[in-house]
């Protein structure tokens, strides 16, 4: 087990690595750092001094082994626009993007479960055709027109949310949250429902197909000959032996989630990670764009390296066959 975590840490630091580059080069062929720093007043001459002094005209690998020795430090270079470490900036916006992925994440798994397994044990029910048939709907519609839609029902035509924003927020140990105040709740429902929409079809659809999978097998035959309940057939024996898939995917949508939340934050101006990027490509605040890019990279990476060590932990054979 030992070897197995190794090779997992192992791989994720390779990985990491390679996004470092990429996000490395991406800032070297945006635009000019110099013409940022200084504006269009300073001559050719003090501008290539500047270049100098800031060692901007040496080799690419020598500039990308200081950037490397930064980002060790936590530093990944400072924003043009906010004047300050872009990892203070992104460290500022993320817990609005963390509450709203906690929310979504909550709505999924509330409401993916029971459906995933109804669906499973009825699939021919009224109900499950209705839940199958959503599904395929909520598939279907981009998360930026769920929220869209929302905005003119909810907001537009019945006024029972608001529209935008984070709402009233408290300090809470350097941790601004919404979660503490009644106008935080409001604000927070409909970017929440929207944020979720593509994944919990998703997961509803695969924890029916995975259950249906199970129940077929021949430990369930045997429960059933024992004369088992029927909810202790369902859920310890067969919904139990379901979830290895579920956490793998989970642990992956999870860090897409991250991601998604562009679209769901631009749409509602909400002032997390995700609208702070849309910011940054828009002001050309190229420091900042490749310190979201690391940083999600890095949840990405760290996300998936977890749970393939529990992945790992709970099912042997996983590490059998990577030692193959």
């Amino acid at each position: 087990m030992f070897a197995f975590i190794v090779r997992r840490i192992a791989q994720a630091i390779i990985v990491m690595l390679i996004i470092s580059f990429i996000g490395f080069a991406i800032k070297q062929s945006f635009g000019d750092p110099v013409r940022e720093i200084t504006g269009v007043s300073v001559s050719a001459a003090e501008r290539e001094k500047i270049r100098d002094e800031l060692g901007l005209n040496d080799p690419f690998m020598v500039q990308f082994g200081r950037f490397m020795q930064g980002a060790v430090k936590g530093d990944i270079g400072r924003s043009f626009f906010y004047k300050k470490s872009a990892l203070d900036v992104i460290l500022s916006k993320a817990p609005a993007t963390l509450e709203l992925v906690i929310c979504a994440a909550l709505i999924i798994v509330i409401f993916s479960v029971p459906l995933g397994i109804y669906s499973a044990i009825r699939p021919k029910a009224i109900f499950a055709r209705f839940v199958m048939g959503g599904s395929i709907v909520g598939v279907s519609i981009p998360v930026f027109l769920t929220a869209i839609l929302m905005i003119y029902v909810f907001s537009v035509e019945l006024h029972w949310l608001p529209s935008y924003g984070r709402g009233e927020t408290v300090d809470l140990g350097g941790w601004r949250t919404g979660f503490l105040t009644a106008d935080g709740w409001l604000h927070l429902i409909m970017p929440s429902i929207a944020l979720s929409s593509i994944m919990l079809p998703l997961f509803i659809r695969l924890i029916r197909s995975e259950m249906m999978e199970v129940l077929e097998n021949d430990y369930i035959k045997y429960a059933w000959a024992k004369g088992l309940m029927p909810k202790r057939v369902w859920i310890v024996h067969a919904f139990k032996n379901t979830l290895l898939p579920v956490i793998t995917v989970g642990g992956v949508q999870l860090g897409t989630m991250i991601a998604f939340t562009i679209l769901t934050e631009t749409v509602f101006q909400w002032q997390g990670m995700g609208f702070m990027f849309i910011e940054a490509v828009e002001r050309g605040d190229a420091p900042l764009m490749v310190a979201y890019l690391m940083v999600v990279g890095m949840i990405f990476v760290v996300v998936n390296t977890v749970v393939d060590v529990i992945y790992g932990l709970v099912n042997p054979q996983v590490r059998i066959a990577g030692q193959k």
